[in-house]
């Protein structure tokens, strides 16, 4: 398994969980020199001029684990089951684009917030109909720039789709788009799931990503997520992906990566003490 970090530079989605956000120098840097593998980036939109970070990125030896796309929403409030087909055809797009933004840093893309949620004008049925023939479209085109696809099932509070992983990829599997996984967000489980490593391991191979948070929304060790159970049921379906750190940056962003790799470097060499309510 492979460890990650998220960067937003959407000013837009300032207070959410991501764990650094300004003086890119510098926070490659410290990325690096903590140990992380890669980061998971949050954009404003697909179509900026993302040379320079590129850069920044491979100098730094680091790789792009995924790109979001959450930024459709935050910004421009588009989601692939919106009632007007205009935002969904908008959605479409945005996400086709950040795909082809993420195929250029060898990433998939992921689909969360843009997935959307029924409404009065479309019943859930109807709206899981549209999400499928979204993702069904999407999937072929990040097949044809040889990625695969994230989709993430959020918590109830934020949609009424799909909350659990099980519910999720029995669906998945029946829209026949091969390169569609499972992004396991250990924060959205602890809200759903009754047994989260069960749900990892009944979810298996589908697993394609998986965002590392403890229950409370910041680093691992400071809530009440079982890691040790998680990390076993990951290693029994021998997942090989990233797990990136996808949490409140507190008490600060520095703060929140470090323990999240000490955390990490524990779990690895079988220590199951974690540390609690404090740094690691």
């Amino acid at each position: 398994m492979k460890s990650a970090v998220t960067l937003s530079l959407a000013a837009e989605a300032r207070g959410g969980p991501f764990v650094f956000w300004d003086d890119l120098d510098s926070t490659f840097a410290l990325v690096r020199e903590l140990g992380f593998d890669a980061v998971e980036l949050f954009l404003p939109g697909p179509d900026g001029d993302y040379s320079a970070l590129a850069s920044r990125i491979a100098a730094h030896g680091l790789e792009v684990a995924a790109l979001g796309t959450g930024a459709g929403w935050v910004l421009h409030r588009l989601s692939l089951t919106h009632p007007d087909n205009g935002r969904r055809t908008a959605a479409r797009d945005f996400i086709r684009r950040t795909i082809d933004l993420a195929a250029g840093w060898n990433a998939p893309a992921i689909i969360g917030s843009m997935q959307g949620r029924s409404d009065s004008a479309f019943g859930r049925p109807a709206a899981l109909e549209l999400l499928g023939d979204a993702l069904q479209a999407l999937a072929a085109h990040a097949a044809g720039r040889g990625q695969i696809l994230f989709y993430e099932p959020l918590n109830r509070y934020e949609t009424d789709l799909f909350n659990r992983q099980a519910d999720a990829g029995a669906w998945l599997n029946t829209l026949g788009a091969k390169n569609v996984r499972l992004l396991s967000d250990l924060f959205h489980m602890n809200i759903e799931e009754p047994d989260i490593a069960s749900a990892l391991v009944k979810a298996g191979a589908l697993v394609g990503h998986v965002h590392f948070a403890d229950s409370n929304r910041r680093a691992m060790g400071f809530g009440h997520t079982d890691a040790v159970a998680v990390m076993a049921a990951l290693s029994k379906i021998s997942y090989s992906g990233y797990l990136s750190a996808e949490i409140l940056p507190l008490p600060d962003g520095a703060s929140a990566a470090r323990q999240t790799i000490a955390v990490l470097r524990r779990l690895s060499t079988g220590t199951t003490a974690l540390a609690s309510g404090g740094p690691a």
